[in-house]
Order: structure tokens, then C-alpha cells, then sequence
């Protein structure tokens, strides 16, 4: 019996100490939580404080800031390492109304930081599915902010209006271009590659 009432009592103090642990974990959670909810806030403010909002970018063709040719294509040479001549004649070619094959871009404060092109073949053995989109790139401290996404709505949007469709691109990633519309088609041989890549196609 003694050992039975003993057992009772430390089970009874046990069940007292848990619960005032319990009690000061909870306000300890309390606290970090707090804290960590200011933390987040104060972050997401300092970054919205430093990037403007999606909305404060300019998306421009190349034929409404034609000035920026030059600058377009060093941009695009230093993401994609294509020779800047290459570039130039395919924009040239645009602004001079020879082709509707178009150059897109997303300016920040007149910087660019986002883009794409369109152009008949994006180096693969598929001349048939033509044309390409090509070149999309948004700089890495803007990324995941949808300008990628809003240049590929914009493109798809001008090729429809001239009567240019469906629309092709080839990529290396999977589940990013299904979000805006473009469906996997089948993979192609990229030139000078050993490995096969993705062809998609947006109608």
C-alpha cells in the first residue's frame, strides 16, 4: 500500500512538474513564434522595400525602345554566350519588318533584367517545328517573381495576333513551362549535343 500511495504521490508531482513544463515550453514557443513572425515580417519588408512589385517593372518589345539593341544583345551574348553579331541581326531584322520573329524584354528602372526572343530554330534537328522562342532568362536576383512567366504570356500573345501558332521552345527543365500553358511535345537533338533535350509547344 505504501508503495502504491508513494507511486500515486510521484505520479501526481510528475503530472504537476509536466505540467508546469508544459506550461513554460508553451510560453517559450509562444515567444519564438513571435519572435520568428517578426523576424518573417520585418524580412519580407526590408525585401519588398529593396525590389519594387511585379507590377512596377516596363515590358517593352524591341521595336518600342529600339535604342536598346545594342544593349540587348551584350545582355543576351552574357547569358547565353551566342556571338553578340548573332543577335544583332536577328533584332535588326525585326525592327527592319522582315520577319514578326520578335525580341521581349522586362526593364527595371530602364535596367534589363528579364527577356526572350523568337526566332526560326533554336539550334536542333526539328526544322519542322518552327519558330522558337528562345533565350529566356530573368536575372538571379529577380527571379521567382513571375517575369519570366509574363514575357512567355506576352510572346504567345503577340505570335497569336499575327497569326503565328502554335509556338515551340526547347529547355532542360521539367514542370516550369506547364504552368504557363506549353505542353511537352517530344525530345529533339540539340546541334553539337551529345544528350537529347525537350521540345515544347504552346498552341
Amino acid at each position: 500500500m505504501i508503495f502504491g500511495r508513494a507511486s500515486w504521490e510521484e505520479g501526481t508531482l510528475f503530472q504537476k512538474i509536466l505540467a508546469r513544463n508544459e506550461k513554460q515550453g508553451k510560453m517559450w514557443y509562444d515567444k519564438s513564434q513571435k519572435a520568428m513572425t517578426l523576424f518573417l515580417y520585418e524580412q519580407r519588408t526590408n525585401w519588398n522595400l529593396r525590389r519594387p512589385s511585379m507590377n512596377e517593372y516596363t515590358y517593352i518589345t524591341l521595336r518600342q525602345k529600339p535604342e536598346l539593341k545594342e544593349e540587348a544583345a551584350v545582355w543576351f551574348h552574357d547569358k547565353w554566350g551566342v556571338p553578340q553579331e548573332a543577335y544583332l541581326k536577328c533584332m535588326q531584322a525585326y525592327l527592319n519588318n522582315e520577319t514578326e520573329y520578335g525580341w521581349y524584354l522586362c526593364l527595371d528602372s530602364g535596367r534589363i533584367v528579364g527577356g526572350l526572343g523568337v526566332i526560326e530554330n533554336d539550334f536542333h534537328d526539328r526544322k519542322d517545328l518552327t519558330p522558337n522562342v528562345c533565350a529566356v532568362y530573368t536575372e538571379k536576383e529577380y527571379r521567382c517573381q513571375g517575369i519570366a512567366g509574363q514575357l512567355l504570356d506576352i510572346v504567345v500573345k503577340d505570335m497569336k495576333s499575327k497569326g503565328i501558332t502554335p509556338i515551340y521552345l526547347i529547355t532542360d527543365h521539367t514542370s516550369f513551362y506547364e504552368r504557363y500553358g506549353w505542353e511537352f511535345l517530344c525530345m529533339v537533338q540539340g546541334d553539337d549535343q551529345s544528350d537529347r533535350t525537350r521540345m515544347y509547344m504552346h498552341r
